[in-house]
């Protein structure tokens, strides 16, 4: 009887594994998508006018953690919900 148990709340958590792994597929791809849009804009940006590469790096840097920070932050609710 308790391996029917554990089964059976095997079974109920299978679809919450899997909608937590399909967010973090996600959001992963989605940060990968625009942190490589940013650095695109930002070497564009650079080679047009080579004198404000610096401030241009530097807020390209700003807004990478800024996305990274949010991936994070999507990742971790991902984790908790697959734990519940």
């Amino acid at each position: 009887m308790d391996q029917a148990v554990e089964v059976a709340k095997l079974a109920s958590y299978q679809w919450a594994y899997l909608a937590a792994g399909i967010g973090a597929a996600l959001t992963v791809i989605g940060a990968g998508l625009g942190i490589g849009k940013l650095a695109a804009s930002a070497m564009d940006a650079s080679g047009r006018q080579p004198e404000v590469a610096g401030q241009v790096r530097t807020s390209m840097l700003i807004a990478a953690a800024l996305i990274e920070g949010a991936t994070f932050f999507a990742l971790v609710i991902c984790i908790i919900l697959a734990t519940k």
